[in-house]
């Protein structure tokens, strides 16, 4: 996670959009994603996202325009990995060829570069593309890494004794659905399940009534490890690709009910939502920050500990959740942010997460997704779900149009935006990920 030319902050683009102050995707960014032009049958093919526009590398390898189309280097092996219909072997390569094919695109695309006239026919622009997911996801696991999020999720439960007492020793997660991975743009069905009503002993079936969100970071899994091979934590930050927005939708009246003894199952599996561009790690180097846990917390234990992780195991990333209801689209009003916070106060690291995946021997593989758990901060303005920012429910958020919410309504769409800023360097962002409610699809007899 060293600096060099790609994160240079006077590097410009030939394309101009890259150029704007306000853009997700300058020539410092360059993150890969999975797409075909909007409304044909094309096969589905590797991209990287420039400015308002989309390099398509299928056809960018076919030009032969960038030096990674030569035979028998790095770069090369990577762009043909890159070009195919999912990036799980782009993924799996690891950090070397993912950063040799990054310089080689950074290089074709700043201004003066003498491969544009052979790139500039294999844009396409972004309002053009369909996106898919980035990744064929094996396995989905979601952590629980907000402090914040767990103590306040915590006090509405157990007011006397919020956090768990393996909390602050444990990364704790859970083995999500990957089937139901949806990329920016899905329509998410409201769920239907088990619940039990305040001050009754007989649970109904039927429509979830608290529907919620959860503001995430997605980070996918480069190189794998071998069944029965922990990865140390010192090596950890090599087996991560990248990182995307995730909106791990929960029903919060099927989870209340359901998951204890044995955790969240219906009430989290019916929906996740992720940006379609995922940022690589590399491109993330000039955000890093200290990663240190505030005097009188528990020190990790040996196996989650590092000089690296305290020297720059934290990533400043600004997070913001926006909701636009049906009388607000209808109206032309903008979307309404309800909270913002930032990844940097989160009590585990990525590494921490990798390392105590695999701790026990569980093996990982590229296109594996970690999810890490819904990223509230200390204030009550950045609470990550509607659970927290409305106290259970038992507070209603009144929204500019006078809209009152509680939890989600049919029609409701939510947008997760991210974004890496620091002075002296170029920002970085992370796209979107919307996620609109549709109604239940079928009734159930409540009894």
């Amino acid at each position: 996670m060293t600096l060099n030319e790609t994160h240079d902050p006077s590097l410009r683009s030939w394309v101009a959009a890259a150029n704007d102050a306000g853009s997700d995707f300058p020539i410092q960014n360059l993150p890969f994603g999975i797409f075909r032009r909007r409304g044909s049958s094309e096969i589905y093919r590797g991209g990287v996202a420039i400015g308002d526009q989309v390099l398509d590398l299928e056809a960018a390898c076919s030009s032969g325009a960038l030096p990674a189309a030569q035979a028998g280097c790095a770069a090369a092996q990577a762009l043909s990995c890159a070009r195919r219909p999912t990036l799980n072997d782009l993924m799996g390569l690891g950090p070397g060829p993912h950063s040799q094919l990054r310089l080689a695109l950074s290089r074709a695309l700043r201004h003066g570069s003498a491969q544009r006239a052979l790139l500039e026919p294999c844009l396409v622009g972004q309002t053009d593309a369909q996106m898919a997911l980035p990744a064929q996801v094996g396995d989905y696991t979601d952590f629980y890494t907000s402090l914040h999020h767990a103590t306040a999720v915590g006090k509405l439960m157990r007011p006397d004794s919020p956090l768990l007492p393996n909390y602050k020793w444990v990364p704790i997660g859970y083995h999500g659905r990957s089937s139901s991975i949806g990329v920016s743009g899905q329509t998410v069905r409201r769920p239907v399940g088990q619940r039990l009503p305040p001050g009754s002993e007989t649970p109904l079936v039927g429509p979830s009534e608290r529907l919620d969100y959860e503001l995430e970071l997605g980070v996918f899994i480069g190189l794998g490890n071998e069944l029965g091979s922990p990865v140390p934590i010192a090596d950890a930050e090599s087996h991560i690709f990248g990182l995307c927005l995730l909106n791990d939708w929960s029903a919060r009246d099927l989870q209340a009910w359901e998951y204890q003894p044995l955790g969240p199952f219906l009430g989290k599996n019916f929906a996740t939502t992720i940006s379609p561009w995922v940022v690589t790690w590399e491109a993330l180097a000039p955000f890093r920050a200290p990663w240190a846990r505030a005097a009188g917390e528990p020190q990790p234990l040996p196996y989650l500990q590092s000089s690296q992780l305290q020297h720059s195991g934290a990533v400043e990333i600004a997070l913001a959740v926006y909701l636009e209801t049906d009388r607000m689209r209808t109206a032309g009003i903008s979307p309404y942010r309800l909270s913002h916070s930032n990844f940097r106060d989160c009590y585990w690291s990525v590494a921490q997460m990798v390392a105590h995946h695999t701790v026990n021997g569980c093996n990982l593989r590229p296109g594996d997704l970690l999810g890490t758990g819904t990223q509230s901060g200390p204030t009550p303005a950045q609470a990550g779900s509607l659970l927290e920012l409305t106290f259970g429910g038992k507070q209603p958020l009144t929204l500019p149009n006078g809209e009152q919410r509680r939890f989600l309504s049919d029609g409701d769409e939510v947008i997760l935006r991210a974004a890496c800023e620091r002075s002296g360097y170029a920002r970085i962002g992370f796209g979107e990920a919307r996620g609109r409610v549709a109604a239940a699809r079928c009734q159930i007899d409540a009894h």
